[in-house]
């Protein structure tokens, strides 16, 4: 029973917002969640539930749960913030050790699977639209303009779309919810496939020999160079990481800053640019004698970074917000249904091994921010190939989504 003075300071108390808010806090939360998974991960008894679930599920679902019971919010300047310098700079330090020629042994079906979800998401967005339009609005089909330019590149081109067929950001709201919530469930299926690789290999009767003999080629390599880190070290792999990541920032505002690459804008924008920077420094560095920072533990900080770039992504997720959508929501999963259906059926045909259908795939759906977070959940030294794939998606995303929603026009009339 509460006496009147602890009434009295309850009373006062008012919770209107997440319990931790702050930008500092929230990083101490998120670097608490991963050393907890990652404790319990080692854990005898713990152990047996990862070997299960990957531990990446929890690193991506437990800091949605957080900011679903009110913990941490939903959105907060420290993600984006995550998103624009972590990133790139754990991109710098996952390429510092690359082996480029090998990279290129892997072949062309990587390529071919990711067309494949390109070409989902073209037609996957009539079909939906012919399913769904008794319950839609009229002008659904502009409305999905832009879905269609951000499942197949990326944000800018989903804006480029939607000024293309004048919607207004009003009428655009509820694809919004659709499309974040409908890729991050999509994101979070394919880290927990990514732990069962393995198995899905088998089903698609895949050869997965030319990733494996690319991820023991990187780890010899590693192992030949690995050496006790010194402060002098740790200080050059966070100074290059963070550097170049800056660097990225700073030139991606300055190329935009000019007309002839501004009129890039709809393909290639500024974060774009910065990714596509930090990437080309990594690869630079990985024919230097910088490499052998990897001895040092360059892609152990690089990986670490990822993890949490994946709990700020998990942190935003709210799926709580989609049953404001109706029946877009049913037309959002129907398309991306019919996208999956392409890219799993192409890889099953190819034989290609899952981890190509698994980055062809958000390459598309999720671009440069999500690509290489599924690519380094099969190993983070594999990373770059996402960045590489979802680059392409950038480029491919206008084209696709003025055919995809010139297609939607024609089913709607």
């Amino acid at each position: 029973m509460l006496t009147p003075t602890t009434e009295l300071l309850f009373a006062n108390v008012k919770i209107d917002g997440p319990l931790i808010a702050d930008p500092a806090g929230l990083l101490a939360v998120l670097l608490t969640v991963l050393a907890i998974i990652f404790w319990a991960q080692s854990h005898r008894v713990g152990g047996r539930l990862f070997k299960i679930v990957p531990s990446v599920v929890f690193c991506y679902f437990v800091p949605t749960a957080l900011s679903g019971f009110g913990v941490i919010p939903n959105e907060s300047p420290m993600y984006e913030w995550v998103k624009q310098f972590i990133l790139p700079a754990s991109l710098v330090l996952l390429t510092l050790s690359l082996d480029i020629p090998a990279i290129m042994r892997l072949g062309p079906k990587a390529l071919i699977v990711m067309l494949a979800g390109t070409l989902g998401i073209m037609l996957g967005g009539p079909i939906a639209l012919a399913i769904w339009q008794h319950w839609l609005p009229d002008d659904a089909w502009r409305r999905m303009s832009y879905l269609a330019g951000s499942w197949i590149g990326g944000g800018a081109n989903a804006v480029a779309l939607q000024k293309t067929f004048g919607v207004s950001d009003a009428a655009i709201s509820p694809i919004i919810v659709v499309d974040v919530a409908v890729a991050n469930v999509w994101t979070g299926v394919l880290l927990y496939l990514a732990g069962r690789s393995a198995r899905v290999d088998r089903w698609l009767k895949a050869d997965a020999s030319s990733i494996r003999i690319l991820e023991h080629e990187i780890q010899d390599f590693q192992d030949s160079v690995t050496r006790p880190a010194s402060l002098r070290d740790l200080l050059y792999v966070v100074a290059l990481g963070f550097g170049f990541a800056y660097l990225g920032h700073a030139a991606g505002k300055w190329i935009m800053g000019h007309e002839f690459f501004a009129r890039l804008g709809d393909y290639l924008n500024a974060f774009a640019w910065k990714v596509i920077i930090a990437t080309t420094a990594g690869v630079a560095m990985s024919f230097t004698r910088l490499r052998t920072l990897e001895g040092a533990g360059a892609s152990k900080i690089g990986s670490l970074m990822l993890y949490l770039l994946i709990a700020c992504i998990g942190a935003g997720a709210d799926f709580r917000r989609l049953t404001e959508s109706g029946a877009f929501l049913g037309l959002g999963l129907t398309w991306i249904l019919i996208h999956i259906a392409c890219v799993v059926v192409v890889g099953k045909l190819l034989r290609a091994p899952f981890f190509f259908i698994a980055v062809g795939s958000q390459a598309n759906i999720g671009g440069a921010a999500s690509a290489p977070i599924v690519a380094g959940a099969f190993n983070p030294v594999l990373a770059p190939v996402g960045v590489l794939l979802a680059i392409l998606g950038y480029v491919l995303g206008t084209y696709g989504g003025l055919v995809c929603v010139n297609l939607c026009r024609l089913i709607a009339e």
